[in-house]
């Protein structure tokens, strides 16, 4: 069993949670993975050239068993891997970015959405980078061709979203699991970070993966 953890929209694999993610399956002996999404090329980030870089890595190691760790964006980069590679028999997924179009869209408002159409890019801070960066359009237009309908593959499916989270609010969740009986939803009493709940995401995540039960971690 191989576990990979994706990261966010805007971050990198050094983030708190990829290292701590990554620190505690070493602790139980899962070998893990933490793949750079950004590909040193942020501007031309898209949903597909994710998706097709994990499926790419599973490939070169012959499709080993493998739980998907997704954060926020790299939640949905998660969903749409496991629901083309059989090989990924379980997601876990924090504040996972369902419909995040509809809510990122809206806070930028018309007329800067309109202007990145228009100019083809928008500076947006990277906190992996720790600086504004820009991103083209492209990233929107092709976000657009993947609904969150179309995932239907039963893959048992953990969802840990914070009450308090502003960027993705937490129905976003609730709404995706209320279709979909292979997946369960646990709230917590947090943000979109979740990184002042990581040691209970742990235990709710080793719980559901059966990892380190034998050593009663």
């Amino acid at each position: 069993m191989l576990a990979i953890y994706l990261h966010g929209f805007g971050s990198g694999p050094q983030s708190a949670k990829a290292t701590f993610f990554r620190q505690r399956l070493q602790q139980v002996g899962i070998p893990a993975q933490v793949p750079d999404l950004n590909q040193d090329n942020f501007a031309q980030l898209t949903l597909t050239r994710q998706i097709q870089q994990v499926s790419s890595q599973l490939a070169e190691m012959n499709y080993p068993p493998v739980t998907l760790i997704g954060s926020s964006l790299g939640g949905l980069v998660a969903a749409w891997v496991a629901e083309r590679q059989p090989c990924v028999q379980r997601l876990v997924l924090l504040a996972p970015a369902f419909g995040f179009l509809g809510h990122w869209l809206p806070r930028l408002g018309a007329e800067a959405v309109e202007t990145w159409q228009r100019t083809g890019q928008l500076m947006v801070f990277h906190y992996g980078e720790g600086r504004p960066l820009p991103l083209e359009y492209g990233f929107v237009a092709d976000a657009q061709r993947y609904p969150d309908g179309a995932l239907r593959r039963p893959v048992p499916t953990l969802i840990v979203h914070g009450i308090q989270d502003e960027t993705i609010p937490i129905q976003a969740s609730r709404d995706y699991v209320a279709r979909r009986p292979w997946a369960q939803l646990v709230a917590v009493e947090s943000d979109h970070a979740l990184t002042d709940v990581l040691d209970p995401i742990w235990q709710i995540t080793s719980r559901f993966c059966g990892w380190g039960m034998e050593t009663g971690q």
